[in-house]
């Protein structure tokens, strides 16, 4: 099957045909670095993942080369940096902040399964430039000359007036966008839209010399970063741009404008893809709503690949919403692949597959993950019925980003914490993921006291099995805890019903709770509470009594 992409710019679906298929090119939008990365943030890192190793798998991987830049001027920076670093210079916070989120970016991705890009440019080291590449600056003074830009009181402004399909990726008229937007009312602006280029800088923030002549020193706007970093390396034109659907308007459409008028050119890139919106359980994630997920936060609860099988269940274009509930789903499938493929290597299986051809015509139209995902179900089950090679399904598995089922116990550490809210909300479908996903611990060589930690995570509940089926009863019976004593103890088992305790006074089942400390006392271990006095958590610790 040949590869279509959907473009938010035609707005149809239609079969991809690269500028150069011998350089495929393709720029994303990446992370603004002042603070950790949240789960929305890694929806377009993992499905534009998805489209690199495609467009590999299609075209070579010498053959396509990716961008995704990393923002380390802005405005959040500032404000974080001076909150978090007061006694510092402005400058000297502000690269304590991008250096440390930044890493910290790299970090929580990369157990996201993803590869790097081919590059990875920061928007400071595209301002100016001395070796002849774009630059932010360069293309300032070319708009400026075209008559596409203007100078007005220290501040470069792009004059929205002189493009006249300004609108199109948005959809939305001139009109239409003045009368619905919230736009910075400033004298020195000829037209309510235009938007800044350059400006000057306040006191003791970073700043650079000012294009055009002017002689205040001064920074970038947002918009022209991206345009300057992927024009530099990308050329004027290129493939694919991607990113969210927030950037829609007016980042893209910006980026659109500065770029075809700076260039002369009819087009910025040719493919336009957006991933759709991400909520939290049926609400959008932010601060106030106690929702609001970082990727980090994630990856304390369970492994990474979690996360990303989480993600691919929903097609990129559709909004997602992100629930623990999912989160146990997807973590309860990577634990029945990889017992699987684990016992097969155990066995002397082996050696090298072929990633299978209905996976990649799934992802061929318009990166139908889904049914991609539906396919390695097949294959998953084929395999096991050794009507393919296994060799195949771990071949196809590993393509879609998903590297550790060959690695024993990777997953079954992983436990979700308030996976289901107590009460008759819970349905016989929860009642059955549970049940699958404690049977599958049960059933690998898993030490009991998991079983009980996947217990306290639904906040008191555990599963009784009577002639009426499935049912879920109360807080866990002595006889049921007291089989959590069955093995030695030693320290690993010892932080095992830490958490278990900690799991249960999270929801408030202060009885569990106390139930493990008195278990631990009878075999002379002391637990000690704390509080953070940074995070005001309590954090427990432990000691051999005496």
């Amino acid at each position: 099957m040949a590869l279509k992409l959907y473009n938010t710019l035609t707005r149809k679906k239609a079969e991809f045909e690269p500028i150069d298929p011998k350089n495929v090119r393709m720029y994303v939008c990446g992370p603004t670095v002042y603070d950790y990365a949240h789960i929305g943030n890694a929806r377009p890192v993992i499905v534009f993942d998805v489209l690199f190793r495609l467009l590999r798998y299609i075209f070579g991987s010498e053959h396509v080369t990716y961008v995704r830049n990393i923002t380390d001027v802005d405005d959040k920076i500032n404000a974080r940096a001076a909150r978090d670093f007061p006694d510092l210079p402005l400058n000297a916070a502000i690269r304590k902040v991008t250096e440390a989120t930044e890493k910290q970016f790299h970090e929580d991705i990369a157990a996201l399964g993803v590869l790097e890009p081919t590059f990875e440019p920061r928007a400071t080291e595209y301002i100016r430039r001395d070796d002849g590449a774009e630059s932010m600056v360069s293309l300032i003074e070319t708009l400026v000359r075209r008559g596409n830009a203007y100078v007005a009181e220290d501040h470069v402004l792009f004059d929205v007036a002189s493009m006249p399909d300004y609108g199109r990726l948005s959809n939305r008229s001139l009109d239409e966008m003045e009368a619905g937007a919230r736009v910075e009312v400033a004298p020195y602006k000829k037209g309510p839209m235009d938007f800044v280029l350059w400006k000057p800088s306040k006191p003791g923030e970073p700043a650079w010399p000012s294009p055009c002549g002017i002689a205040t020193p001064g920074r970038p706007g947002w918009h022209i970063e991206c345009s300057a970093m992927a024009g530099a390396l990308l050329g004027p034109v290129f493939d694919i741009h991607g990113g969210g659907i927030d950037l829609t308007f007016p980042h893209h459409e910006n980026e659109i404008a500065q770029s075809r008028c700076a260039h002369g050119t009819t087009a910025m890139a040719n493919v336009w893809m957006h991933n759709g919106f991400l909520q939290v359980e049926g609400e959008k994630m932010s601060k106030s709503l106690g929702n609001f997920v970082t990727i980090n936060e994630l990856l304390r609860q369970c492994a990474g690949d979690v996360i990303r099988l989480n993600m691919l269940q929903t097609h990129y274009r559709q909004p997602i919403d992100w629930t623990q509930k999912g989160m146990l789903s997807s973590q309860l499938q990577l634990l029945t692949w990889t017992d699987f493929v684990c016992d097969w290597v155990a066995t002397g299986g082996g050696g090298t597959g072929e990633v299978d051809r209905e996976l990649i015509d799934a992802l061929s139209d318009d990166l139908n993950t889904p049914l991609a995902i539906t396919r390695l179900h097949q294959l998953f089950h084929l395999s096991k019925a050794g009507e393919i090679p296994v060799e195949n399904f771990v071949a196809s598995a590993h393509f879609l980003g998903f590297r550790n089922l060959a690695k024993p116990g990777f997953f079954h550490p992983h436990i979700m914490g308030n996976v289901f809210d107590s009460g008759p909300q819970v349905t016989a479908d929860d009642q059955r993921v549970f049940l699958r996903f404690r049977s599958a611990i049960a059933n690998s060589n898993i030490e009991d006291s998991m079983v009980a930690r996947t217990a306290a995570s639904l906040a008191g509940f555990t599963l009784s099995i009577n002639d009426a089926g499935v049912l879920f009863v109360g807080n866990l019976t002595s006889a049921e805890f007291n089989e959590m004593g069955t093995q030695e103890i030693t320290e690993d088992r010892i932080k095992s019903l830490i958490e278990i305790r900690k799991a249960a006074r999270k929801a408030k089942n202060f009885e569990e709770g106390d139930r493990v400390r008195k278990y631990l006392a009878e075999r002379n271990i002391a637990l000690k509470d704390t509080k953070n006095k940074e995070t005001g958590e309590i954090e427990t610790t432990w000691e051999v009594a005496r």
